[in-house]
C-alpha cells in the first residue's frame, strides 16, 4: 500500500510539473462578451513572419479582429479526421478534427494529427486546430493504451485521488498521441439503468458525481488537456420510452427529461462545479427538457454564459443540430448558433455549417458579434492550451515514451481493486484459500471486449476479444497462480477436480442507444451469449462458485440464478488491468467498493422506493482479515506493428494493409492515414 501511494504522489507531482510548461488554462480570468466597445479593432499583421507565431503575443479578440468571415466560420466548424486531408486544413482554416483514424498507436497518431497542423497553420488564416477524442476512460482506439474502469466503477470506489490520478494519466497519454482536447468527464446522473449510458455515469448521487468528476477534471486540466464536461444537461434523467425515434429506435437515450425546476437547479449545480474547477468546454447534450432539445434551447446555454460565468466554448454533440426543430438544414443551423453553441460536431457536413453561418451573417439571420463571440471562445481555449506557442508539439513533455507504461497500469490496477464491490459472501469461500484448484469458466472470463466496454478501440468496443496490452481475468489468474498459491483448470474435463468455481458473466460491449435495454436480465437481450449454459454448468458441479459479473450496469439477477452461488463480485467494466480482480478475490486487498445507485431487483422496481440493496451497499472480508503479498505485475511487451501475435498473455492479430487504408479488427471504420504514415505501415505490415 505504501508502495502505491508513494507512486501516486511522484506521479502527481511529476506530470503536474510537465504540465506546467504548457500554460494550464484558467478561463476564470477574462470577460470574452463580444459587445464591449473597441475589442475587434484590426490589427495588422505581417508578412514576413508565421501568422501563428505573430498570434502567440495577440489577445484572442485582436486575433479574430485579422480574420475574414469565413475563416471565423472555418473556426466554428469540427470535421471527422477520416474526411480531411492537409491541403483540406490547409484551404479551409477549420477549427477543429475528430474522431479515430484507425486503432494506432501513439507514434502513428501523433503523426496523423502533425500531418494535419502543419495544414492548419499554412492556411490562409495561420489559426492551429485542436484535436478532439472521447478519452472517456483512456485515449480511445489507442493500441496499449491504459483503459481505466468506466466512470460507474470510478463511482463505486468512490475515491477522489484515483479519479484525480486518473486523469493525470489520462492527459499524459493524450499528449502521447499529441491529443490536446478530451470530450469527457460526462457528469450525467443516472435515474434510469435501462440506460444505454450508465456505465459513463459516475452513479445516482448528485454529490458523488460533483466530487468525483471535479476530482477527474483537475486531473485532466493539471496533466496538460482542455476538458469538456458533458452532456449539458440532463441526459441522464430522460424518461423511458422518450427516446429519439428519428431514423434509429431508442428506447431512453436522447428522450426528454421532465424536471421541476428544483430538479433543473440541482443538475445545473454540477456544471457549476465544473465551472469552478476550470473546465474549458461543455458539450450540449443530445436530449430535451420539458420538450424542448438542448441545441436550440437558448435559456440554458445561455444561462452558462452570462449566470454560470463560462468562459470557454460550447460545442454541439454528433449531428445533433441535425435532429432540432426546423424545416430545413440551414434553419437548425441557425438556430443552434443564435443558441449560443460555438462550435459544431458535423463531421460529414462541416463545409455547409461553414457556409450557412457566413450566409447567415449576410442575411442578417445570425449576428457577426455572436460570430466574433463564439470564435474568440475558440481562440482563447486554443492559446491558454499553448496551440500558438508550440503548434506542432516540439516543446509538448510528457512523462512516459509511449503508452501503456507499467506505471500507470499500476494505477489503473489498484482503481479497478477499488471498484469491485462484495454483494455476497456466504461460507467465506473468499478470499480464496492457498492449494484452491480454480475451475475459470464463463463468456466474460477471457474477454477483452466485455471487460472494456464501449469508448475502447472503438463506439461500441473493441470488435473482437482481444485489446492490445490488456490482461483478462483468466489470464490474471493463470499468469500469478504460482504467487497466489492456486491451481488454475480450464478444461472442461477436468472441472470436476476443482474445489471452486469461478464464473464469469456479462454483458456485450455496446455505446449509447445501442445499450438501452427493457429487460436488463443477465441472460436477456444484452447478456453475453454464453451466460446461461455456463450458469446452467456451475451449478451442475455443485461446487462452491464464486460469480464475477462483468457489465456496464447493474444488471438484473434473480434469486433463482444468484441463490445457486457462494458468493457474487460486482465488477462493472473494469478496463485492461483483470489482476486487480485476481488480486482481491485472493486476498491481497479488501473489498472497498461500495454501490454507486440502487440495485433493481426487476424493472418494475426502477423509478420507486423499491430495490433489492440500496446505494452504499457493498461487504468486506470483515474483522481479522490479513492481506497475503500481492504478486509483482508482469507487463507484456506492446504490440508492434506485423507482429501476427501479442506477447505472452494475450492473442491479439495484427491489422492488414490495404489500397492505402489500414483495417484493423478493432475498428469499425476504414481511414485513410497521411502518405508517411502509409509508407512506415506498409513497410512493417
Amino acid at each position: 500500500m505504501r508502495k502505491v501511494i508513494s507512486l501516486l504522489l511522484a506521479l502527481t507531482l511529476v506530470i503536474s510539473a510537465a504540465s506546467c510548461s504548457r500554460n494550464v488554462p484558467d478561463l476564470a480570468q477574462s470577460s470574452l462578451t463580444a459587445s464591449d466597445e473597441g475589442k475587434y479593432e484590426a490589427v495588422e499583421l505581417r508578412s514576413d513572419v508565421p501568422k501563428y507565431q505573430q498570434y502567440a503575443s495577440m489577445t484572442p479578440e485582436q486575433i479574430v479582429s485579422t480574420l475574414t468571415l469565413e475563416q471565423k466560420a472555418g473556426q466554428m466548424v469540427q470535421a471527422a479526421v477520416y474526411n480531411v486531408s492537409q491541403d483540406d486544413m490547409r484551404n479551409n482554416d477549420y477549427g477543429s478534427v475528430l474522431s479515430l483514424a484507425s486503432c494506432v498507436d501513439d507514434a502513428s497518431w501523433r503523426k496523423t494529427v502533425d500531418n494535419l497542423q502543419k495544414g492548419a497553420i499554412e492556411s490562409n488564416a495561420g489559426i492551429p486546430y485542436i484535436y478532439g477524442q472521447d478519452c472517456v476512460h483512456g485515449v480511445f482506439c489507442t493500441r496499449n493504451a491504459v483503459y481505466f474502469p468506466h466512470n460507474i466503477g470510478v463511482g463505486a470506489a468512490g475515491d477522489e485521488e484515483m479519479a484525480y490520478q486518473e486523469g493525470l494519466i489520462t492527459a499524459d497519454e493524450a499528449k502521447l498521441c499529441h491529443i490536446l482536447w478530451t470530450f469527457s468527464p460526462v457528469v450525467a446522473q443516472s435515474s434510469d439503468p435501462r440506460w444505454g449510458r450508465t456505465y459513463e455515469s459516475f452513479g445516482a448521487d448528485l454529490d458523488d458525481i460533483t466530487r468525483l468528476s471535479v476530482a477527474y477534471t483537475k486531473g485532466l486540466i493539471d496533466g496538460g488537456l482542455v476538458v469538456c464536461a458533458k452532456h449539458f444537461f440532463a441526459d441522464g434523467n430522460t424518461k423511458f420510452g422518450t427516446g429519439e425515434q428519428d431514423g434509429t429506435f431508442m428506447l431512453i437515450d436522447r428522450g426528454d427529461a421532465q424536471l421541476s425546476e428544483a430538479e433543473i437547479e440541482d443538475l445545473l449545480r454540477v456544471y457549476q462545479a465544473q465551472i469552478d474547477a476550470g473546465v474549458q468546454t461543455i458539450m450540449i447534450s443530445h436530449s430535451s427538457l420539458n420538450g424542448v432539445k438542448m441545441h436550440e434551447n437558448k435559456e440554458y446555454i445561455m444561462k452558462l454564459k452570462n449566470e454560470m460565468g463560462f468562459k470557454g466554448f460550447i460545442v454541439s454533440d454528433w449531428e445533433s443540430v441535425q435532429h432540432i426543430s426546423g424545416s430545413s438544414y440551414e434553419e437548425q443551423v441557425t438556430k443552434s448558433v443564435n443558441a449560443g453553441i460555438d462550435m459544431f460536431m458535423e463531421p460529414e457536413t462541416y463545409d455547409e455549417v461553414k457556409r450557412i453561418i457566413v450566409d447567415g451573417v449576410g442575411k442578417g439571420t445570425i449576428s457577426e458579434e455572436r460570430v466574433n463571440d463564439a470564435v474568440t471562445r475558440i481562440i482563447k481555449v486554443k492559446k491558454d492550451a499553448g496551440l500558438f506557442d508550440d503548434p506542432m508539439f516540439e516543446n509538448l513533455e510528457t512523462k512516459q515514451d509511449a503508452c501503456g507504461s507499467s506505471e500507470y497500469r499500476k494505477v489503473a490496477e489498484k482503481l479497478v481493486e477499488e471498484s469491485l464491490v462484495l454483494v455476497k459472501n456466504e461460507n467465506n469461500v473468499l478470499p480464496l484459500k492457498k492449494e484452491t484448484k480454480l475451475y475459470i469458466s464463463g463468456p466474460a472470463a477471457n474477454n477483452g471486449k466485455s471487460q472494456c466496454g464501449g469508448w475502447t478501440m472503438s463506439w461500441n468496443g473493441p470488435t473482437s476479444k482481444n485489446v492490445p496490452g490488456l490482461t483478462t481475468i483468466q489470464e490474471a489468474f493463470e499468469r500469478y497462480s504460482e504467487d497466489y498459491g492456486i491451481e488454475v483448470i480450464t478444461d472442461k474435463e477436468k472441472a470436476s477436480e476443482a474445489d471452486v468455481v469461478l464464473l464469469c458473466l456479462g454483458e456485450e460491449s455496446y455505446a449509447e442507444w445501442n445499450g438501452d435495454t427493457e429487460d436488463m436480465g443477465l441472460f436477456g437481450k444484452l447478456g453475453l451469449s454464453g451466460n446461461y449454459k455456463a450458469w446452467q454448468e456451475a451449478k451442475d458441479l455443485g461446487k462452491p462458485t464464486v460469480a464475477c459479473i462483468i457489465a456496464g450496469r447493474q444488471v438484473i439477477v434473480n434469486p433463482r440464478i444468484r441463490d445457486v452461488w457462494d458468493a457474487m463480485v460486482m465488477c462493472y467494466l473494469p478496463g485492461t488491468e483483470g489482476k486487480g480482480i485476481s488480486d482481491v478475490l485472493c486476498g491481497c486487498s479488501d473489498f472497498t467498493g461500495k454501490l454507486p445507485s440502487p440495485w433493481y431487483a426487476s424493472t418494475a422496481e426502477i423509478g420507486t422506493d423499491k430495490c433489492w440493496l440500496e446505494k452504499g451497499y457493498g461487504l468486506n472480508y470483515g474483522e481479522g482479515f490479513k492481506p497475503v503479498k500481492e504478486p509483482e505485475t508482469q507487463r507484456d511487451t506492446p504490440v508492434e506493428y506485423g507482429d501476427d501475435k501479442a506477447a505472452e498473455g494475450t492473442n491479439y492479430k495484427a491489422g492488414i494493409f490495404k489500397d492505402g487504408t489500414y483495417v484493423n479488427e478493432c475498428a469499425n471504420l476504414k481511414a485513410v492515414l497521411p502518405d508517411d504514415v502509409q509508407v512506415e505501415l506498409a513497410d512493417k505490415l
